[in-house]
């Protein structure tokens, strides 16, 4: 990652993750990446600031998904400050020649959230993967054909309602009926990681975006 400017003490005198969450919620793109420069530049790894900031506000924002308390511009407005966060933190992206190998992710059919599937998108990235994103309320036919037409190392399923789980369900049997054994499912979001990986016929549940990195370079590990 490429170098930033230095700030002078006044900019300095309150960096901690907690000021980044606020600014999040509040959908304040320029606030959003001020703290997160801040942040980085006190010496925090880009993995906390997503861990203790990104993802922690992504949870709080989660409690206001209920039909009560729905709000789309808010979530529009936070998910904009999200993807500004997170193009600091990997400005570079990852070039597809060397990659570590193909994800494919998608929010189930059913499920039309997917801030927490862009953060794990652009995590992958970061972390020298290719990504194929199928975006969200994918259904599991378009699923299935991706995964025949990719042979990714992976398939990630993000979802925030509890109502997909019966979808994440059927994607391993799925995948095994089209000769698919090897590719590996993993699920997380809110409403998924809740769940055990036998509960959600998955391989893995992670706890969060980068939980699912480290088990997918486990994997890789394996096979060299």
């Amino acid at each position: 990652m490429g170098s930033r400017a230095r700030q002078g003490p006044s900019e300095r005198t309150s960096v901690n993750s907690g000021d980044l969450v606020a600014a999040i919620l509040e959908g304040d793109s320029g606030q959003a990446v001020l703290q997160t420069r801040l942040l980085f530049e006190s010496g925090v790894s880009p993995e906390r600031i997503v861990v203790d900031g990104v993802e922690a506000a992504m949870l709080q924002l989660d409690t206001k998904c209920t039909a009560e308390d729905f709000d789309l511009l808010e979530i529009m407005l936070s998910g904009r400050a999200v993807t500004e966060v997170m193009r600091f933190l990997y400005p570079a992206g990852a070039p597809i020649a060397g990659a570590k190998g193909t994800v494919v992710i998608a929010t189930p059919e059913g499920d039309v959230h997917d801030l927490g599937k862009g953060i794990f998108k652009m995590i992958l990235i970061g972390n020298g993967y290719r990504v194929v994103d199928l975006g969200r309320d994918c259904p599991l036919a378009k699923l299935v054909d991706a995964t025949k037409r990719e042979r990714p190392l992976a398939v990630g399923l993000s979802g925030l309602i509890t109502t997909i789980i019966p979808q994440v369900r059927k994607v391993k049997d799925l995948l095994v009926s089209h000769e698919l054994h090897e590719v590996k499912v993993l699920a997380g979001g809110a409403a998924l990681k809740q769940s055990s990986a036998s509960g959600l016929n998955v391989d893995f549940v992670a706890d969060s975006a980068f939980d699912g990195v480290h088990y997918l370079n486990e994997i890789l590990k394996g096979r060299k």
